[in-house]
This record gives C-alpha cells, sequence and structure tokens, in this order.
C-alpha cells in the first residue's frame, strides 16, 4: 500500500509531531511506502537536527527510521518554510520542498490518505 500523510504539529508538541512518523515508521516495516507532507509548525520538525531531538512523552522517537528509509518521501510545506523564516538551507536534505500541488499529486495514487 501507499500512504500519504499530513503532519501539523511541531517541537511545542513533540508526542503529537512524532505520531505521524511513529505511523509511518510501522507502514514502511510492513513494505509500504509513504509520502509524508509537513504543513504548518511541523515544518519545524524537518530544520536539520530537531527532528531527532523530539522526546514524545510514551513512544519512541522514530523521525531519523522515516527520514532514512528509502520508501518514504518527506516533503516540507514551501509557503509554511517561508512563513516561518526559515532558510531552506536549514532543512534536513532529505526533505523536499513542496506545496499543496505536491500533495496533490502523491494523493492520486495513495490507497490511504492520513490527515
Amino acid at each position: 500500500m501507499h500512504y500519504v500523510i499530513s503532519a501539523t504539529w511541531g517541537p511545542t508538541d513533540p508526542t503529537r509531531a512524532m505520531l505521524p512518523f511513529i505511523f509511518a515508521a510501522s507502514a514502511v516495516q510492513a513494505g509500504d511506502t509513504v509520502t509524508m507532507m509537513l504543513f504548518h509548525d511541523a515544518v519545524l520538525v524537518a530544520v536539520e537536527g530537531a527532528g531527532q531531538k523530539l522526546v514524545p512523552v510514551g513512544p519512541p522517537n522514530r523521525y531519523e527510521e522515516v527520514a532514512s528509509n528509502p520508501n518514504v518521501t518527506l516533503w516540507a510545506c514551501k509557503p509554511c518554510v517561508d512563513a516561518r523564516g526559515l532558510a531552506p538551507g536549514t532543512l534536513d536534505q532529505r526533505v523536499k520542498l513542496g506545496g499543496m500541488n505536491d500533495f496533490h499529486a502523491a494523493t492520486q495514487k495513495a490507497e490511504v490518505i492520513s490527515f
């Protein structure tokens, strides 16, 4: 299966921020593929080193497992990045910059979409 996930929570709530990554890690462990788009404050998770530093309450941090998996495409919303004053060079290099059109294109091939 191919899953498309929209994430909006950032470092102010590390548990909520990590939930989409935990699901994505489970999906790729099962042999599925994942496209994840980071919107709103979730783009802050994509800043180099930030995702690995999140400490969720209860579940483990799965950022690195997801970001490094070849079956995952990780996007950050470019308008969201720009609105927060983040320079694209400060982002994890495995994260692509895109927008709603890219997210829409990913959903066209998805079997499951999660918001």
